[in-house]
């Protein structure tokens, strides 16, 4: 049998210097931001591939013949074990059940997969990820109940999840939301998570935009404290500032402003000067809609949503995706 291959999220994590990880796959995508819908995984690659180019982010490196190489990579260990290594935030969340879907294709046995999660560890208040941690502390958590053999059942779930996650509509994300399993402790909380990104009923924003404009109204003048006030409202922090950044663009850029951005004439970064238009507190406070006002063209997986109406919003009532029954547009004249 193949030796066993290690799959993390990042090379920011010592893997290879524990001792324990010979081989190590690093999986890098963003997929929480853009299109990743349910097509095969040749035409997914081109599609995530050239989205990071667009969007010009640090993962822009990622071409569609490097995430060909980590599948390949991936495949090619087929008859051998898999350890996992990942956190229990959303951005790794979703890269799990990507992996595990895919071993699932390959008719690699559950028993034959391992992962290795947490969202916590001892000694340190705000845990922000495995690559905090020492590789003598990295070579301990295989001895404990953050390390689990995987069941057929838990395989099946990462499909299901993997699924719901790039289907056309959102109609799947709940069940999973409200799964509970022991060996993937977290998936439930990441998807609950992914949901309140979308526009909510009550103004338009998704929960990131939200709490970047409330830091903003608090007093955060420029874009890195923005970014590090609304990341620390996270019980799970898991965007990084170059897409929090280019939030921020978007709403400086939108049609009728929700932010003012200083300088204006570039896109902003951490020493952006920020400031909420008449417009941004005006939706801040629940009196005008978003997406009304600017409509809305994003990807949450597989679901577009685009234009000045959306069919499915987040209710914070219900604590779920619904259909509106209120056109939110009568909350859209210009502020």
């Amino acid at each position: 049998m193949a030796a066993a291959l290690h799959v993390s999220n990042g090379d920011g994590t010592d893997l290879p210097g524990t001792g324990l990880a010979p081989r190590v796959l690093y999986w890098r995508d963003v997929l929480h931001e853009g299109p990743v819908p349910a097509v095969g995984p040749e035409e997914l690659r081109q599609i995530r591939a050239a989205f990071l180019a667009g969007a010009n982010a640090d993962d822009r490196a990622e071409g569609a013949d490097m995430f060909a190489e980590r599948d390949r990579i991936l495949e090619a260990n087929r008859d051998g074990e898999y350890v996992l290594w990942f956190e229990a935030d959303l951005y790794d969340q979703l890269q799990i059940i990507q992996i595990l879907a895919r071993l699932a294709d390959l008719g690699v046995p559950a028993q034959r997969i391992t992962l290795i999660c947490i969202g916590e560890h001892p000694g340190i208040a705000r845990f922000g990820g495995l690559g905090q941690l020492t590789a003598e502390q990295l070579r301990e958590l295989p001895t404990t109940n953050a390390c689990a053999r995987l069941t057929p059942a838990a395989l099946q779930l990462a499909t299901h999840a993997w699924a719901a996650f790039r289907a056309p509509t959102p109609d799947g994300l709940r069940a999973i939301a409200g799964n509970r399993s022991s060996e993937l402790r977290f998936l439930g909380e990441a998807f609950d998570r992914l949901s309140r990104e979308y526009p909510a009923t009550r103004d338009g924003l998704s929960l990131t935009e939200r709490r970047i404009l409330a830091a903003v109204a608090d007093g955060a003048a420029e874009a890195g404290t923005a970014f590090v006030r609304a990341a620390a409202r996270e019980t799970r922090p898991y965007l990084g500032d170059t897409w929090c950044f280019a939030m921020m663009d978007r709403m400086a850029q939108a049609p009728i402003p929700l932010l003012h951005a200083e300088p204006a004439n570039r896109p902003v970064d951490r020493g952006t000067g920020l400031s909420l238009t008449r417009a941004g507190a005006r939706v801040l406070a629940g009196g005008a809609d978003h997406v009304a006002l600017n409509g809305i063209d994003r990807w949450v997986g597989g679901v577009h949503l685009r234009g000045h109406h959306v069919p499915w919003r987040w209710d914070d009532g219900t604590e779920t995706i619904t259909r509106p029954a209120e056109d939110p547009q009568t909350r859209g004249d210009s502020p």
